[in-house]
Parts: structure tokens; sequence; C-alpha cells
């Protein structure tokens, strides 16, 4: 039999996949992400569009509710 060693080759290959490696989406761990503009905030919306909102949700809750009872 012959000793491994006496069959050692190279497997170095350099070759190309046609993709590169580079990430646009890089920072530290520990540093949070960068403050985005939403879309759209709560906070932003007048007192009448949040009593609106407030209003459309409990309706949609309380038909939830009436379906789950029936």
């Amino acid at each position: 039999m012959v000793p491994a060693a006496s069959h050692a080759h190279d497997h170095s290959h350099a070759h190309s996949h046609g993709h590169d490696h580079t990430h646009a989406h890089v920072h530290d761990a520990a540093v949070p992400h960068p403050a985005q503009a939403a879309p759209w905030s709560i906070l932003r919306m007048t007192m009448a569009a949040r009593l609106a909102a407030a209003l459309a949700a409990s309706a949609v809750l309380w038909g939830v509710v009436f379906l789950a009872m029936r």
C-alpha cells in the first residue's frame, strides 16, 4: 500500500463564478440601522384622523367578535 503523503496533489484551482461578493448593506453589529423616513406615521396624523382610525379598528375588531359568537 502506498502512503498517503506520496499521493499529495494540489487542489487549488482558480475560477470565476460570474458574480461578485460585494455587499452594499454593511455595518457593525453594535451600530443600529440609520433612521429612514417612514411612508406614514401615526404621530403625524391629525387628531381627527387618529380618532377615525381608532374607530375603524374598533369596528373591525367588534365585527370579529360578533362573527366568532355566531
